[in-house]
């Protein structure tokens, strides 16, 4: 099993404190749900389990070992990709260059998302934001990642291919992370751990079926 946690991880852009002793575990194979409005510090947990950010406090531990020290470009080496929110492709170049980057045959890309075939010479900068995302996320599936971080997968999408995301996101034999504002309609009845974050801190710790009986995650 492969787990990745925050501990009691603390995150400063300038003289703002984004995440104030922040502790959270993801293992894996399974799916990991950061909830919280904009704001709340749910995307900057997730940049800190990749590295994209460097932590003020606390650390990062990837099975049992420290990771906080470990750069991004290393993280990524060892298993771990990251899909941000925005700038997830390379507009310049065509869908298939960017498929390219992680797999030589994009079939299996096109298995996951078959819109995309038919826009294989399109400019990834071109498509729409949903197909954007979808690229991205065929990227991931490629990789053959252990740690997939996801933030907001299905943005954009319409309910079916956002249904179809989280199947695939689910089916993934890796710890697999997402950030999103709202519990997607996907993962109800699907068994996932959720950690809701206010304000830069854990407010509610749970499986996807005590989120609804939780007043503290309902809190404004």
């Amino acid at each position: 099993m492969t787990v990745i946690s925050l501990r009691h991880a603390r995150v400063r852009y300038g003289p703002l404190e984004a995440l104030h002793g922040v502790t959270l575990a993801a293992p894996g194979p399974g799916i990991t749900v950061l909830l919280g409005r904009n704001g709340s510090g749910r995307t900057t947990a997730l940049r800190a389990l990749a590295g994209d950010v460097p932590l003020s406090g606390g650390a990062v531990v990837w099975d049992g070992r420290d990771v906080t020290d470990v750069p991004a470009y290393e993280r990524a080496r060892r298993g771990l990709c990251l899909v941000p929110e925005r700038r997830a492709v390379f507009g310049s170049l065509t869908v298939r260059e960017n498929l390219a980057l992680t797999a030589p045959d994009p079939a299996r890309a096109l298995d996951a998302y078959p819109a995309l075939r038919p826009l294989l010479g399109r400019r990834a900068g071109t498509l729409s934001g949903g197909e954007q995302r979808m690229l991205a996320l065929c990227r991931a599936l490629s990789a053959r990642a252990r740690v997939v971080l996801v933030d907001e997968p299905a943005q954009g999408m319409s309910p079916a291919v956002a249904a179809r995301t989280y199947a695939l996101l689910a089916a993934l034999d890796a710890c697999v992370v997402v950030a999103e504002q709202r519990l997607p309609p996907a993962l109800r009845g699907r068994p996932a751990f959720v950690y809701v974050l206010r304000r830069g801190a854990v407010v509610f710790a749970g499986e996807t079926g005590e989120l609804d009986r939780s007043a503290s995650a309902r809190q404004p």
